[in-house]
């Protein structure tokens, strides 16, 4: 009897008209593309794979990348121009990835935030911990007028083999945006298990590539180890949501 094995698929096939909410392109402003000749590379490359449209956002974390909402405005605005004068004519809008913590709190209060769309901000924690007030932090976020789309939540190892807090997050208000690479296995096998939870869950709503450097984009090249794919290809389509 003859058995024939299921064909590969490889994560950048499941790109085709993909809008990117979550990246690091913006050059020379946080731990991503270092030069303009990073942007460009990273640019290229996922537009290679089918991304029609970018919302980058380079980190704001106090003390580490003390990024304002006119630096991001002005580095995109810049990024934008050298982008069209090498040809490269693509939606390219920027918001930032915010770190929950006590200084953000004061941020949010005193200015507007650099929203993904809307009222929809991209957050994070730290990969140590949670910040002790987290829930207090989603609760005033929310108060203040906006929707927490909280950034790969596969990879805070101190969630991991607890569903019941990523509910509770859940319940708290949180949407949840996946690390496209998690499902090639690019940040190990624990923070595969995680999103192969998370997906069949159907808890995630959101994906980003996360891009930093050219590793990330190699590592798009790799088959995706997740059987079911409909809820990884569902949440690739509600990014639309966002162009």
């Amino acid at each position: 009897m003859l058995f024939f094995k299921k064909p590969k698929i490889y994560l950048r096939d499941l790109l085709t008209d993909y809008t990117d909410i979550h990246s690091h392109l913006l050059f020379g402003i946080d731990d991503g593309a270092k030069t303009f000749e990073d942007t460009m590379f990273l640019t290229n490359s996922l537009m290679e794979f089918g991304t029609t449209s970018f919302i980058t956002t380079p980190h704001t974390i106090a003390h580490v990348w003390e990024n304002t909402r006119e630096g991001i405005i002005a580095k995109n605005k810049e990024a934008t121009q050298l982008l069209i004068e090498n040809n490269i004519k693509v939606p390219f809008r920027a918001a930032s990835e915010y770190l929950m913590d006590a200084d953000f709190v004061t941020q949010f209060n005193r200015e507007p935030l650099l929203t993904l769309k809307d009222n929809y901000v991209l957050v994070e924690m730290s990969y140590m911990n949670a910040p002790i007030q987290l829930y207090d932090i989603l609760f005033d976020l929310q108060i203040a007028g906006y929707i927490p789309v909280l950034a790969h939540p596969e990879r805070y190892l101190f969630y991991h083999h607890n569903t019941n807090e990523y509910k509770r997050l859940k319940k708290a208000g949180c949407l949840f945006q996946l690390n496209l690479l998690s499902t090639v296995g690019y940040y190990g096998e624990a923070v595969f298990q995680a999103a192969k939870e998370l997906l069949s869950l159907h808890m995630i709503d959101y994906v980003g590539s996360d891009a930093h450097h050219k590793n990330h984009i190699q590592a798009f090249n790799n088959s995706i180890q997740i059987k079911d794919l409909a809820p990884l290809k569902m949440a690739i389509t509600n990014n639309n949501f966002f162009r």
